[in-house]
């Protein structure tokens, strides 16, 4: 192992730029020569890639989103265009490359792997929605965006006495929706993972608003529904003021937070060793505060279980068990 490349793909996460600076001089330090591949799959297909050095990652451990540059390639996911990137790897001598992001990136890593080219994936998805591993690169970051968002929204909704629904990310994995909604004192969490009554969200803030909750806040994932349509629901079914916000990108953006970026540096320096061990196919994660290694394919092939205990807390916590 000689030669190696860093890319990041598919959607952007806080602590990405942690991870490639962790492999690049983990890389260096031990006497490899570290190649920052730009613009994730498409840019191994075009060539475009440079040498990196030490200054080259100076100043991103605490920047968001990605120096590489990220995409989605189609082209890739075609035998022409994964011909063309094993192709660009050999010209580079590349032995191996670290690759940062979600599933569909690791599937990528998966069809490298085959035609001989090492590659280890580092988990970087604002989701949280890979099973094997018990948190993703950038979720810490995301969660920290919403639970800013709700305390100032609560603001506006208490001086209105009005509920507020806050839509968040989470298209199949709630748990954006669940940690924040719990940090956040939500009074209803809404994820894909759980069913939920519309009905039983408005007895809910009806029993708030006796008790003499000047405000409710409801946190939907956005794969649960749509929130101006749940908001039209409930201003349908009883006399409360509702406005909806929809984050969006906004939680993908801003400064990685500690806990990322040290999660971030210890996957990625984890990764850069597995290569000087000869190892390919492999994932890096984190179980109960160890970092650790599997094999893609069984990782890949792992049912995510949800955590309804903690979503049981959640209704727990919001005195939504009074009857």
């Amino acid at each position: 192992m000689k030669n190696i490349a860093v890319l990041t793909s598919g959607g952007d996460a806080p602590g990405m730029n942690a991870a490639i600076r962790a492999v690049v001089r983990t890389g260096i330090n031990r006497g490899l020569k570290v190649y920052g591949i730009k613009r994730g799959y498409n840019g191994l297909i075009q060539g475009d890639l440079e040498e990196m050095d030490m200054s080259s990652v100076a100043d991103i451990i605490h920047r968001g989103g990605t120096i590489l540059r990220t995409a989605r390639s189609e082209e890739f996911k075609t035998a022409e265009g994964l011909a063309k990137a094993v192709n660009v790897a050999k010209v580079f001598n590349i032995d191996g490359i670290v690759i940062i992001g979600g599933d569909g990136s690791f599937a990528g890593a998966q069809k490298l792997t085959v035609t001989g080219i090492a590659c280890i994936g580092v988990p970087g998805t604002i989701d949280n929605d890979l099973a094997y591993t018990d948190f993703t690169i950038g979720f810490d970051t995301a969660v920290n965006n919403v639970l800013d968002s709700i305390n100032k929204i609560r603001d506006t909704s208490t001086s209105h006495e009005r509920v507020s629904i806050i839509e968040v990310m989470g298209r199949h994995c709630g748990d954006i929706a669940l940690y924040a909604g719990i940090a956040g004192g939500a009074e209803s969490i809404i994820v894909p993972e759980m069913e939920y009554s519309i009905d039983e969200i408005c007895k809910r803030l009806i029993q708030a608003k006796n008790r003499g909750k000047l405000h409710s806040i409801i946190v939907l994932a956005e794969g649960a529904g749509d929130g101006l349509q749940l908001e039209q629901e409930i201003s349908k079914r009883i006399d409360v003021e509702v406005r909806t916000t929809i984050l969006g990108y906004i939680q993908r953006g801003g400064n990685a937070t500690a806990a990322d970026r040290l999660l971030a540096s210890r996957m990625g320096a984890k990764a850069v060793d597995l290569l000087i061990e000869g190892k390919a196919g492999r994932v890096v994660g984190i179980k109960n505060n160890r970092i650790f290694d599997q094999d893609i394919n069984e990782a890949l092939a792992m049912k995510r279980e949800f955590q309804e205990d903690l979503y049981g807390l959640a209704d727990l916590l919001s005195n939504n068990q009074q009857g």
